[in-house]
């Protein structure tokens, strides 16, 4: 047992001496000159496409030599034009816009649905609400809220309106919506209506201010445009007009569907800059896409819910209005690039380094699959301990097939 455990120590000592001694060994790559066309043709093919994913994805693309900003300043002011005939009344941004000026979040009515003449009282709940639907009033539980329902029930189980069947009679605004909505006729003049959206965006790094609204020699002149322009990519790209009906075409939406259903669409403004060019070059780009989940039917759509109050014999009344429409989430993105020397000498080292990825690849294939006679392996390798006692060959050696003052490594040796 003793002479075990001593052996043991006695190994385990040996390996530590070893690896301490080799942990303070140098190495130096030896050059070697393979002379086969196949491993020639990996090795130049592998450079190739080292320096071409440097020259054209890093530096050309990706800007590496630059330094960037990602999260810049920014500022938005919505405000929608407009004005519509509906039936015999008129409608300005004050019915239908809301808010009627302001940030980056504003809608638009398309379509209302009516509830007239609704006072706080009793009457019968919904049928569609779950349990709401009895025969008797024991069926009904006094106080009960159902929070999918309209307000809170009395005990009594009456009848549901001018129909047959019964429900739970609640306290709440009566009469329900449900029951006495009126549906008006989408505004299909709002297809013309516009959206001013004035976007300022500023990199504090590098001391940029841009906005995307064109720029004018006095207010004068700057007014005229604004009232006259509207948003095109390529005649009009500082004009920050835009039509609801351009905006639901650039996100592929059927504009009559909008109207019925409503709809949520993001208005993103882009801005890439590379300030080694003109300031002028630096403007926005504008994508639009709708963001609701239209797969998702219960959730899909665009609409909210107000009131107008009043007194009507003495007792508070209001009329409930559900409103569809277009919202429009205006989205703000910027990078602004520019020349450093910083980040160019990482690249650059970075591109350098990489290069020697092709190098070790070759090795691995010449080593693994063509020196199958470990010809290649015992010249590439060597192992010096002390001053030899014959002279050795340059350390620069060409391995060929025609034969040279060095040894011929060709033979033998499948390639």
């Amino acid at each position: 047992m003793c002479e075990a455990f001593h052996h043991i120590a006695m190994g385990l000592r040996e390996f530590i001496l070893e690896y301490f001694q080799g942990f303070w060994d140098y190495e130096t790559p030896k050059v070697m000159v393979v002379k086969n066309t196949t491993l020639g043709v990996i090795y130049r093919s592998v450079q190739f496409l080292v320096i071409t994913y440097f020259i054209w994805y890093v530096f050309i693309s990706q800007k590496a030599y630059q330094e960037s900003e990602t999260r810049p300043e920014s500022s938005v002011y919505t405000l929608m034009k407009g004005s519509a005939v509906h039936g015999d009344d008129i409608l300005d941004t004050v019915e239908y816009a809301r808010p009627s000026e302001g940030g980056d979040v504003i809608s638009t009515i398309l379509r209302r649905e009516f509830t007239y003449n609704q006072m706080q009282g009793t009457c019968a709940e919904y049928f569609k609400v779950p349990n709401a639907n009895c025969t008797k009033d024991s069926d009904c539980v006094e106080g009960d809220v159902d929070f999918d329902g309209h307000g809170r029930r009395t005990g009594r189980c009456v009848q549901y309106y001018n129909y047959t069947f019964k429900t739970c009679e609640i306290q709440t605004w009566c009469p329900i919506e449900e029951y006495a909505v009126v549906r008006e006729p989408p505004l299909v003049e709002a297809i013309n209506f516009t959206v001013f959206i004035r976007n300022s965006i500023h990199f504090p790094k590098f001391k940029v201010l841009r906005g995307n609204v064109k720029d004018a020699s006095n207010k004068r002149e700057m007014q005229k445009y604004l009232q006259k322009c509207n948003y095109h990519e390529e005649k009009e790209p500082y004009c920050p007009n835009f039509r609801l009906s351009y905006i639901a075409e650039q996100a592929r939406e059927n504009f009559t569907e909008l109207c019925r259903t409503g709809g949520v669409i993001g208005v993103f403004i882009n801005w890439n800059c590379n300030l080694d060019l003109d300031p002028s070059h630096c403007k926005p780009k504008y994508s639009f896409r709708r963001l609701d989940l239209r797969k998702d039917l219960a959730n899909s759509g665009y609409y909210y819910r107000f009131a107008k109050y009043y007194n009507k014999d003495g007792v508070e009344s209001r009329t409930l209005i559900k409103a569809y429409g277009m919202r429009l989430d205006i989205i703000v993105h910027g990078h602004a690039g520019k020349f450093s020397p910083i980040p160019t000498i990482i690249s650059t080292v970075t591109a350098m380094t990489s290069v020697g990825i092709c190098t070790i690849i070759c090795d691995w294939i010449m080593l693994t699959f063509i020196d199958k006679n470990e010809v290649y392996s015992e010249r590439k390798f060597d192992e010096v301990i002390k001053e030899p006692a014959e002279p050795i060959s340059t350390e620069l050696s060409f391995i060929n097939s025609y034969g040279s003052n060095h040894s011929d490594l060709s033979d033998g040796v499948p390639l």
